[in-house]
């Protein structure tokens, strides 16, 4: 019979499955919670994402949630926290990933950290090729925004690194419930058609990596609005709002503003169908 892990078993010091050494909590979402650990059999510092069993309707989920994430395990990008694999710790499915290097992105972004233009291109640059390896295999991030990208300044050159992708999606496929899913991430950085259930695909991750790179561009995002129902409306409107009426005391080059919008339109269509061809965008500025 399995037991729940209860917070008790997951106090730094315990040990998971006879294995995995807890060293503290990374982070919190609305269907898992992420663990720095010590895996002490691969002598190496992971992390161990923990979904709870109540997820699951039957064995037979839980394993296609296990089995969802064999081509992610098969993408190799330095920019991609690296999937080691799915391990079963008495009945709860736990996801064992790369450790991110750095700090989160969302933490730098409250502490007032500003980013220069050549910085936003530079982000851009690394975001896009992380997401073209995900493409390239038919994957999708689905959940691109400054909570799930991690930053490591060294000496000024700035290495990043995604984590949490395809959680969502994997589990929307477990359960077998067809092309539609759940709105991803939170309503700021997801394009208009995931508001309606649209699955996350290579279009929808170069929105939300173009509402990143507005954002870092000039302090605020695209568009204005605190709950979901402003946000949902005012992206209804056609046309993204000019960065100069966003930020007034921002400057922000006009090459930079124009490959940032080709991937904010409304309409996926008119959108760079995939991270490759808005990396390139990016490109012309570098």
């Amino acid at each position: 019979m399995h037991q729940t892990l209860t917070l008790f078993d997951i106090m730094p010091g315990k040990v998971l499955g006879g294995r995995f050494l807890v060293q503290g909590t990374s982070r919190q979402g609305g269907l898992s919670a992420v663990f720095h650990v010590r895996d002490e059999q691969e002598e190496r510092d992971c992390e161990l994402q923990l979904f709870p069993s109540g997820l699951f309707d039957d064995d037979g989920e839980s394993e296609d949630f296990a089995g969802s994430w064999e081509s992610w395990s098969e993408v190799h990008s330095p920019v991609v926290a690296r999937v080691l694999g799915v391990v079963d710790l008495d009945g709860t499915k736990a996801l064992l990933t790369e450790r991110p290097r750095g700090r989160c992105l969302r933490k730098l972004i409250d502490e007032g950290r500003r980013f220069s233009a050549g910085e936003v291109i530079g982000i851009g640059l690394d975001l896009c090729g992380g997401l073209s390896a995900l493409h390239g295999r038919g994957l999708a991030h689905g959940d691109v925004k400054p909570k799930t990208i991690f930053l490591e300044d060294t000496n000024g050159h700035l290495a990043l690194m995604l984590v949490d992708g395809g959680v969502t999606s994997g589990l929307w496929a477990a359960k077998h419930l067809g092309e539609q899913t759940a709105l991803i991430g939170t309503p700021f950085y997801a394009p208009i058609e995931q508001f309606g259930g649209t699955a996350p695909d290579a279009r929808s991750d170069v929105y939300n990596t173009a509402a990143v790179l507005f954002e870092l561009a000039t302090g605020v995002l695209p568009w204005k609005g605190k709950s979901f129902l402003e946000v949902f409306q005012a992206k209804l409107a056609k046309g993204v709002p000019p960065m100069a009426l966003r930020a007034p005391d921002v400057v922000v080059p006009a090459e930079l503003e124009a490959a940032i919008v080709g991937g904010l339109a409304s309409d996926r269509n008119l959108r760079y169908p995939d991270a490759i061809h808005f990396g390139a965008a990016l490109a012309d500025l570098a």
